[in-house]
């Protein structure tokens, strides 16, 4: 039986953290009008690329996850709001309520009343998420539990919970001992772990299009993320991660090239992809990125 060390955990979640850095990082280049002929072309953009909330955020799932071991919701909610750069990026839902966890409200309260009390249903907390995922790379029943406990922090409705839950366990799945699954089997697998929501329908809409093979038409069917929502994203980036998997170059330029929300499909696909070795971004590709901030552990920090 393979003994599944805190180191162990740390080293597959950090790795996550780098690949949905980088594709975070990058993906937000070609927001810039001057880049868009370079994406089509699959051409690199001039360094130093810098990343968004989508990394920001991540860092602190990755940080709680190695001084608890597991969510701890007060701990992760007070990360975001110390950690909250207001220049990455957050939609101004989050922006405030990040603001109004650092002066002292209780996120429980502010998090259920976003959006007349439905909670958002925004890919925040999709995209944050793959590093636990792969922290729980031997248990992944329990990466969606996790996830969906970390959503709550700033995402209450029911479709951004199920987003996360599916990518922690798409993460999971793909960290798995024995190697990566086929295609067919990580999103039959996420299925199998997420309960029935729009998410949960558009993922099944994915893996009857895994014998496609251009993005564009797929992201048509199931979204790209340009709405900003779980079931806008997360059906798609599955799908594209579970085409490329063990491919993060591949990965990259053909999420990216569906356009939408470039830096967050980017980094969800990147944060799937590099959480199993093969998959890791170009060693040229990460020493382009933007260093993770100083803050973020080396080692787990309990032991």
């Amino acid at each position: 039986m393979t003994v599944d060390s805190a180191y162990d955990r740390f080293e597959r979640s950090l790795a996550s953290l780098r690949g949905l850095s980088v594709g975070d990082a990058l993906g937000s280049q070609f927001f810039v009008p001057a880049h868009y002929p370079l994406l089509k072309s699959r051409d690199l953009p001039p360094s130093e690329w810098q990343w968004t909330d989508d990394t920001e955020m991540a860092c602190s799932v990755l940080a709680v996850l190695a001084a608890h071991e597991r969510i701890d919701q007060d701990a992760l909610a007070l990360s975001f709001a110390r950690r909250h750069d207001f220049d990455r990026g957050y939609g101004p839902a989050v922006n405030r309520l990040l603001r109004l966890v650092r002066e002292g409200s209780d996120w429980r309260e502010l998090a259920s009343a976003l959006f007349q009390g439905q909670g958002s249903w925004g890919n925040g907390s999709a995209m944050r998420i793959a590093p636990l995922g792969a922290w729980y790379a031997h248990d992944p029943e329990q990466a969606t539990h996790q996830a969906e406990i970390s959503s709550y922090t700033t995402h209450q409705h029911r479709e951004a919970v199920v987003g996360a839950m599916a990518v922690a366990a798409a993460a999971a799945l793909v960290a798995a001992p024995g190697g990566p699954p086929t295609p067919e089997d990580l999103i039959d697998g996420v299925v199998a772990l997420v309960p029935r929501s729009a998410v949960g329908a558009g993922l099944r809409r994915a893996r009857d299009m895994l014998d496609y093979r251009d993005a564009g038409t797929v992201a048509a069917v199931l979204g790209n993320g340009r709405r900003t929502s779980a079931h806008d994203t997360v059906p798609f980036a599955l799908w594209s991660a579970a085409r490329n998997l063990g491919d993060f170059e591949q990965a990259f330029w053909s999420t990216a090239q569906a356009g939408g929300d470039v830096d967050t499909t980017c980094a969800i696909v990147g944060g799937i992809v590099a959480s199993e070795p093969a998959g890791a971004p170009p060693a040229d590709w990460l020493a382009r990125t933007e260093e993770l901030p100083d803050w973020v552990p080396l080692a787990p920090t309990r032991h």
